[in-house]
């Protein structure tokens, strides 16, 4: 389970490129991206594909490579595997044959956004996506509603303005820290009320992927 940089090529670890040059394959989320990432670091390896489109077919595939004695570094488009990515049902999959399974850590978004936040980063909760039905939405924000630790979601830019509406609607005004564009050249960490980044928002069209963070419910 090899990290990769989720934006900055710097963030590659020493480690990560030594694994990626030596394995037996690589299988990634988004071949073509991974190729193109990896040409900038002179790592020429066999390349496949690992999806959630197609994560049931492959993965005995794969389990049975590994199990010939070949070694397999999974990577994801950005950051961590297996965080919002199918990566966990091959570690699943890998972990019930008796495979062992070796982390590279290295970036990950919602990491470095919680810890250039300013919310509480002692006791927090990892949500990932949230639904995008939004009735479907709502009744999970609700089940979160009296959580006490930080709060920290995924989200598009596409459905970011309707997702802040529907916290700021369930939770109220809270402190919320919007992060985009992470390690990159436009990052951006905007702080204070749901208010204020729904305004934020509103009133310009952001790009790139987005992490939400919401304080908890204060304790009385």
């Amino acid at each position: 389970m090899v990290s990769t940089p989720i934006g900055n090529l710097e963030d590659m670890t020493l480690r990560a490129l030594r694994v990626l040059s030596q394995v037996d394959l690589i299988a990634a989320e988004d071949t073509r991206h991974t190729g193109v990432m990896l040409q900038q670091y002179e790592v020429n390896n066999q390349l496949t594909s690992y999806h959630d489109h197609n994560k049931e077919k492959k993965a005995p595939r794969l389990i049975s490579f590994l199990k010939s004695g070949k070694n397999v570094a999974m990577v994801s488009d950005a950051g961590t595997p297996g965080i919002s990515d199918p990566a966990f049902y091959l570690v699943r999959a890998a972990v019930k044959e008796g495979i062992e399974v070796v982390p590279v850590p290295g970036p990950s978004a919602f990491l470095a956004a919680l810890v250039v936040s300013g919310l509480p980063t002692d006791r927090f909760v990892f949500e990932g996506y949230l639904p995008q039905k939004q009735s479907k939405r709502l009744k999970k924000l609700e089940s979160l509603k009296e959580e006490e630790r930080t709060i920290i979601f995924y989200e598009s830019r596409h459905r970011l303005k309707q997702v802040i509406e529907d916290i700021l609607e369930t939770f109220g005004d809270r402190q919320t820290v919007l992060a985009r564009e992470l390690t990159k050249k436009f990052e951006e960490v905007r702080r204070g009320k749901t208010s204020e980044i729904l305004t934020h928002v509103s009133s310009k069209g952001l790009r790139g992927e987005v992490v939400i963070l919401v304080a908890g419910k204060p304790k009385r």
